[in-house]
């Protein structure tokens, strides 16, 4: 399983903070990605999200494990 945790409003769009996924072989950021924006098609219109694995920013073609944890970080606003 990986951990996904949702911050900000992807977290509004999902309804809870945190999922519990199974870890496809040889899945990467992307792909988790593309499964998530089919479950939860409002986080496709979404203008960035940053993913971080295990506490370090990913792009798409980082493969995921097992206990993996990973962060899903919309874009902030603020003044």
């Amino acid at each position: 399983m990986i951990n996904v945790a949702l911050f900000g409003i992807a977290r509004e769009i999902v309804g809870q903070s945190s999922l519990a996924l199974p870890a496809g072989e040889g899945q990467s950021v992307g792909e988790l990605l593309a499964t998530l924006r089919t479950r939860y098609p409002e986080l496709g219109r979404l203008r960035s999200l940053a993913v971080a694995v295990n506490n370090e920013y990913a792009g798409a073609e980082v493969a995921l494990h097992e206990r993996d944890e990973i962060a899903l970080i919309p874009p902030v606003s603020g003044g």
